[in-house]
């Protein structure tokens, strides 16, 4: 039996499925694929910091996230940490760095530098940050290989669907030349429920009340969180060098009710569109609102759902339909690529 320690930071709503999901999984993990997950350290900025060598006991952690109180950490830790995020990461007992700290669109910070700190320790890396795979992809995948080691991030873009992963498995040896679809969930509900006839406000407040939109939410409104996605495809998998800048987005806070019934009245529907791929004049990328009928695989995309089409040299149309994300499927795109590390050591 292998044992493959984590550090997690970061312990919002998907860290905490994360840790639920290892639980729950614990045997099954153990029986198919020969290795037993074990949570040593955990640092969050909200919920304190807890480091035990011999591994947090779940149960115990389950249960301080079912109590109903506030978090404290910091009745599982058993070292009397004291120190920054740079010395939790140098002092985690741990095989793998596991990182879900909020994203920055604009430079990937400070995500970016406690990945590059984790890798210098010489730690596997695995991030649901969309920050840190846009700004440094290239650097962090040459930095871990140097000493050993894997940079995974599945969870980047659409939550725990198989993106990136695709590419380096069943569909290695194709060529990318495109693709497109709808990678903002939260815009996809706020235009559904215009379509239903409330206000951009009323759609946000709704969102709001579910937990898709935040507090602010214009990084999703004004399309940055789509743009930054676009960035990540296309650096990944395209072989760009974008950022969200790159992209220019443009967002739905231009769509108005007689936008909305215009569309009805013809048959469609507005989707905020992501798009990258080589045209005649090179490779272009665009994040804009756009009229979509019923010929198009983005008419029915619905709600919360995400959709992403590819074209290959050698497939011309392959698409891929997420519905109803949530943390949970984030944390199992987080066990994906933990398991594609174990499975790396063992071959």
């Amino acid at each position: 039996m292998k044992t493959i320690d984590l550090a997690l930071l970061g312990f919002g709503n998907v860290g905490k499925a994360f840790a639920r999901l290892l639980a729950a999984k614990k045997q099954e993990l153990l029986e198919d694929f020969g290795f037993l997950p074990r949570i040593t350290a955990i640092a969050t900025k909200k919920h304190g910091v807890c480091i035990d060598p011999d591994g947090l006991d779940d149960q115990a952690l389950i249960h301080l996230l079912d109590n109903g109180k506030p978090l404290d950490l910091a009745v599982l830790d058993r070292t009397g940490f004291k120190g920054d995020t740079y010395e939790f990461i140098r002092q985690a007992p741990a095989h793998v760095l596991v990182e879900t700290t909020p994203v920055n669109p604009h430079s990937g910070l400070p995500a970016l530098d406690y990945l590059h700190a984790g890798a210098n320790q010489g730690l596997h890396l695995i991030t649901a940050n969309k920050g840190p795979v846009v700004y440094g992809f290239r650097e962090l995948t040459a930095l871990t290989k140097q000493h050993g080691r894997l940079f995974r991030f599945e969870s980047a873009v659409m939550d725990g669907a198989p993106i990136f992963s695709l590419f380096r498995g069943p569909l290695a040896g194709t060529k990318i030349l495109s693709f497109y679809g709808i990678l903002n969930s939260c815009t996809n509900l706020l235009l559904d429920r215009m379509r239903s006839g409330e206000t951009l406000e009323q759609a946000i407040a709704y969102g709001a009340s579910i937990g898709i939109t935040e507090t602010d939410p214009s990084n999703d409104v004004d399309g940055w969180d789509a743009a930054i996605k676009v960035a990540a495809l296309s650096n990944v998998l395209l072989g760009q060098n974008l950022t969200p800048m790159d992209v220019q987005p443009t967002g739905i806070r231009g769509i108005t009710p007689d936008m909305i019934a215009l569309a009805e009245a013809q048959g469609k529907r507005w989707k905020l569109v992501c798009q990258g791929g080589w045209k005649d004049d090179g490779y272009q990328v665009s994040v804009k609102p756009e009229m979509v009928g019923p010929e198009s695989p983005l008419y029915t995309v619905d709600g919360t759902s995400s959709y992403v089409s590819f074209e290959l040299d050698v497939l011309p149309g392959l698409g891929i339909l997420e519905t109803n994300p949530s943390p949970k499927t984030t944390a199992f795109g987080l066990l994906a690529d933990l398991i594609d590390i174990v499975k790396s050591e063992t071959t």
